[in-house]
């Protein structure tokens, strides 16, 4: 029954002005201005708003300003509802066609409840925020890598060497009145090995340095342009060695060798390159090979874990006083 047509019943009394006319609340006709509205809402407010009314009271103490507060709330209701275009023109429209009850409920409760900023700023304001927390943090991560690559003694000497060849670090002990004091030296000269560090070595994985198209926002931006490159690059995929049958090149099988362990391209380049020739020459890019290597790798690890100590003693504490085991306690 309450999805069955409504009969038309024009004015309601919880949409809009109830069951009042808008225009008639304001004293103007339907083909009013906007400034005509807004001429009729001032002059209506300043009669009866409630901290300047001063009519008798009628029919008991307080009554007239009681109905001054309502007739104040009607006229601000209306004008609220004829100063937009868009609630006018769904106020007309329910004056036209009173007979769709639900259309009419569903377009004033929606724009009642409506958010009154933009989700779309809001969605930008917040993408970035994250972007720049992201950058930032991708920063502070890469130069905990060179500060921690500067302490390791192998990559300290090696830098030094070349910072000696490069004589930059014999500008650095200045004599006369540029002479610095040892602790300026000190640090000039971390800073010297701290940049061939970064110029000599490439830094990969979580740890590598910072693009600035690998944040978030740029991501959304060019969104569109990887889905059409991946999908020029599948239909190539698919037209090469699939239909025409072509062997893999050393990039296809690195690729579907990646794909088998479940790696992302970081991760993947972060590996050493023995490892990556290691996997070619045992043709882990078939799949039954690599289940053979997946198989070996899981029976050295147990292996591993069998002689080390601390798996030792959790597997004894699981044996003798682990989970699940009841024991009494003497106090």
């Amino acid at each position: 029954a309450a999805l069955l047509p409504r009969p038309a019943r024009g004015l309601t009394d919880r949409l809009y002005c109830g069951r009042r006319v808008c225009y008639e609340v304001l004293g103007v006709s339907r083909q009013a201005s906007k400034a005509e509205i807004a001429r009729a809402y001032r002059q209506l407010a300043r009669q009866y708003h409630p901290d300047r009314y001063r009519g008798e009271p009628a029919g008991g103490e307080g009554s007239g300003a009681q109905a001054a507060h309502e007739k104040f709330l009607l006229i601000a209701a209306a004008y609220e509802t004829l100063k937009d275009e868009e609630t006018r023109k769904d106020y007309d429209y329910m004056l036209d066609h009173p007979e769709e009850y639900y259309r009419h409920y569903y377009h004033y409760y929606s724009r009642r409840l409506a958010p009154k900023v933009d989700v779309t700023i809001v969605i930008l304001v917040t993408v970035c925020a994250i972007s720049v927390f992201q950058f930032f943090s991708w920063w502070s991560s890469y130069n905990e890598a060179i500060n921690y690559l500067a302490s390791v003694p192998k990559y300290r000497i090696q830098a030094t060497e070349i910072a000696r060849q490069q004589g930059l670090l014999n500008k650095t002990k200045e004599k006369g009145k540029n002479r610095r004091s040892k602790e300026e030296i000190r640090e000039e000269e971390e800073e010297i090995i701290k940049d061939i560090i970064k110029n000599k070595i490439d830094i990969k994985g979580g740890y590598q340095k910072p693009k600035i198209y690998d944040i978030l926002l740029f991501q959304i931006l060019l969104a569109p342009f990887y889905w059409c490159k991946y999908i020029i690059w599948y239909c190539w995929w698919i037209y090469c060695f699939t239909i025409k049958g072509q062997e893999y090149g050393v990039e296809e099988k690195l690729y579907i060798i990646r794909r088998y362990m479940k790696m992302s391209q970081s991760q993947f380049d972060s590996l050493e390159d023995h490892q990556k020739e290691t996997f070619l020459e045992r043709q882990l890019w078939i799949r039954e090979n690599y289940e053979v290597y997946k198989r070996e790798q899981e029976e050295e690890l147990k292996k591993k874990m069998a002689m080390d100590p601390r798996w030792k003693r959790y597997r004894r504490w699981m044996k003798n006083e682990g989970p699940g085991r009841l024991t009494f306690i003497d106090d």
